[in-house]
């Protein structure tokens, strides 16, 4: 038991690895109707994830290509514009993509009927297919924003990195909430303000920012001494706001790779957030479990379990800052 809650904490850090640092990188399939038989797709191929030239969209039934795809270069995307013909409903037909099942991402698809609710679905490797409900629950959309946004901080590393330093160097729950809460509203702030075109910033220096913001809390953990608080334990909640401020840009960014479908822009966002927020309450409470699972068994093995984390966290972070810097 005490072994495994050791190696339960340490691989809080193994598992990031530098060169996947935010996992977010989905693909997006647009299928909107514009006539009674035109409808348009767009298909966002992410340029990494496992998807291929060979990853293709797979038509409805009844339903062609007309003329070859427009095609441009998004943001960290391959974007294909079709012109496509129908004949009949597409309601209990399937969509997907093909060649797909190698692929490392999902892909989200918004299929907009004419006079219909919008339909939010999701393209897995297991399941590269989705079938178009003739009677679509009201709740896709929010779900399957709520979905992404959860694993958006559970597997974006670097994300998941700053909230795991936070409860290692803070002390007491009250302080942990306050901090962690300061860095929700601020987060928040920055990605609802973006997303809506208020605020920016270029991407490459945010994600550099991000990491950097991770050495310095790796530091801070290694530095801490006993009644000599540092900076970030005696005003907690204002470095917390500052970096989640930075770290807001960094979701909105993630966000815009996958497109907001435009008539459903403010459910989407806001559940994308609060499943962002859901999964860092899941990060928070497993590493205060595994914190007091050890500090009841070896309380003797927490200050060297927690330096050992930090570093390895420090080490990881670091490697992120180069690779951003220089690449």
């Amino acid at each position: 038991m005490i072994r495994l809650l050791w190696l339960a904490l340490a691989t809080l850090f193994l598992m990031a690895q530098p060169a996947r640092a935010d996992e977010l990188r989905p693909g997006y399939l647009e299928f909107t109707q514009k006539t009674a038989s035109d409808w348009t797709l767009i298909w966002k191929a992410p340029m990494r994830g496992g998807v291929t030239p060979a990853t293709q969209p797979i038509l409805p039934k009844g339903c062609i290509a007309k003329g070859d795809p427009q095609r441009q270069m998004g943001e960290m995307a391959l974007i294909s514009t079709f012109n496509i013909a129908c004949t009949g409903t597409v309601a209990g037909q399937t969509i997907g993509l093909s060649n797909f099942t190698a692929a490392q991402t999902d892909v989200l698809v918004r299929v907009a009927p004419l006079g219909r609710p919008v339909q939010a679905l999701r393209l897995t490797a297991s399941e590269p297919t989705v079938e178009i409900a003739a009677k679509p629950d009201a709740w896709q959309v929010a779900r399957t924003y709520f979905v992404i946004g959860v694993e958006h901080i559970v597997f974006g590393y670097d994300h998941l990195l700053f909230v795991v330093s936070l409860v290692l160097l803070l002390a007491g729950f009250r302080t942990i909430a306050i901090a962690v809460t300061a860095f929700t509203v601020a987060h928040s702030i920055t990605l609802i303000g973006t997303t809506l075109g208020l605020l920016g910033l270029p991407q490459r220096p945010v994600e550099a920012i991000i990491a950097l913001s991770i050495v310095f809390l790796a530091v801070e953990i290694v530095k801490k001494k006993e009644g000599e608080p540092r900076l970030s334990e005696r005003v907690p909640w204002v470095v917390a706001f500052l970096f989640g401020l930075l770290h807001g840009f960094g979701f909105a960014g993630a966000l815009k790779e996958i497109g907001l479908p435009e008539s459903d822009v403010p459910t989407a966002l806001l559940t994308f957030n609060l499943g962002v927020e859901a999964g860092q309450l899941l990060i928070v409470a497993a590493t205060l479990a595994l914190l007091w699972g050890l500090h009841n068994q070896r309380p003797a093995w927490m200050r060297p379990a927690i330096r050992f984390c930090s570093y390895g966290i420090g080490a990881t972070a670091s490697m992120w800052l180069l690779q951003r810097v220089l690449l």
